[in-house]
């Protein structure tokens, strides 16, 4: 049995779809794991003890006060004697919790207590998953290394409520866990990527440039998903102002050419995915001093020079990566200028987004992108940059195998 003599610590937040966790447990344990169940309060609201003691053979944690489970410090050793914690539904309370370490619960206690690895499967209204507060827990709790799996699509128990909100089905989250279990195996380990990121600032003189608005956070999520999935990753960051994602290797730059000379020497790689947005254009004699206004001239002329192409080289490459992608940012036919930059580049798949101002994608935190391939276009729904991310590493772990 896959998960023979596994320890799993499920804990159970209160939620409408704290019932999916009854069958977790029936199907965990029938392949084998050991399901030791805490419930919050909440939770005790949409489930009883007694159903998920039946279910898990087993005490039901309950109290971070009780005199019986506490007289050996109970919380503590239910945080480390396990193989991995699964938190099943988690909602927004519980999350919100976990990413700014608060303990006033046995639940809270044991996830701020333990060093397991720990498996969230979030479940609450599409309003309150998309909630900037939530988002930011979320981004918090992925840097702290919890793993995700969900939400997903679909109808709310509320009427007429439906989005991303759903928690992940029972089999869903089995199949996580015995990834995380299995070495956390990792559909991209032995597998090499490079991911840009950010502007590229081209210089007029010592103190003006020319560039692109991008904050970074699209790419820097990618290379972080992709690293997630296993892969060595190398990020060739353009200037932001936000952290570098954790377990990648970052190389920063200022201007195109520097950006395409740190991606071809990462050469030969498995996947490339170019999400910079790299300035088109820098002046073809850079000033040495800064330009002065002088009385009564008008402005001086700037003469341009194309930049390089950093996709297109790399997807023509003799080098070329088996999978390359790249994103077309647009502000007006979407579609059919997304097709053509993928014929024109050498590309797989361009990430296609309307990056007009009243979406404020470019420097926010969402984005809802087309995936455009020579098989066809399919649109995502309006996502956090951090999901379309790890959509994305999905579709190239898929793509590779």
């Amino acid at each position: 049995m896959p998960l023979a003599e596994k320890r799993i610590l499920l804990v159970i937040s209160g939620g409408i779809a704290a019932y999916k966790s009854l069958d977790l447990i029936r199907r965990l344990r029938e392949r084998g794991a050991e399901v030791r169940p805490v419930m919050t309060a909440g939770a005790q609201q949409f489930v009883t003890p007694l159903a998920v003691g039946a279910l898990s053979s087993g005490h039901v944690y309950t109290d971070l006060f009780s005199r019986e489970d506490e007289q050996d410090v109970g919380h503590i050793r239910l945080a480390r004697d396990c193989d991995l914690i699964v938190v099943a539904p988690a909602t927004a309370d519980l999350m919100a919790k976990m990413a700014n370490g608060l303990a006033d619960d046995l639940a809270s206690t044991v996830l701020l207590a333990t060093d397991r690895p720990v498996l969230v499967a979030p479940a609450m209204n599409p309003k309150m998953w998309a909630h900037a507060a939530t988002r930011r827990n979320v981004e918090t709790l992925r840097n702290d290394d919890i793993t995700f799996i969900g939400p997903n699509a679909g109808e709310m128990a509320e009427s007429g409520e439906a989005g991303f909100g759903r928690m992940a089905e029972p089999l869903e989250i089995v199949a996580a866990v015995e990834a995380l279990l299995d070495g956390g195996a990792k559909p991209l380990a032995g597998r090499t990527a490079v991911v840009t990121s950010g502007p590229t600032h081209e210089p007029i003189d010592p103190v003006r440039y020319i560039a692109n608005r991008s904050s970074g956070r699209q790419g820097h999520a990618i290379a972080a998903a992709l690293a997630r999935l296993g892969a060595d990753v190398t990020l060739v960051s353009g200037p932001v102002t936000i952290p570098d994602p954790k377990g990648v290797k970052v190389i920063h730059v200022e201007q195109a050419a520097e950006m395409l000379d740190a991606v071809l020497a990462r050469l030969p790689a498995d996947i490339a995915v170019m999400v910079a947005a790299v300035a088109d254009w820098r002046v073809a004699t850079l000033n040495t001093e800064k330009i002065k206004k002088q009385p009564g001239e008008g402005p001086p002329p700037l003469m341009l020079t194309e930049n390089p192409d950093i996709l297109k080289t790399v997807g023509h490459s003799d080098k070329r990566p088996t999978v390359v992608v790249g994103f077309a940012a647009e502000t007006q036919d979407v579609e059919s200028n997304g097709r053509v930059k993928l014929q024109k580049k050498g590309a797989d798949l361009i990430v296609a987004n309307d990056v007009s101002p009243e979406t404020g994608i470019m420097g926010g935190t969402r984005n809802s992108v087309k995936l455009i391939t020579a098989e066809g276009i399919e649109a995502w729904p309006d996502l956090s940059k951090e999901d379309v991310a790890d959509r994305l590493a999905g579709w190239i772990a898929t793509r590779l195998t």
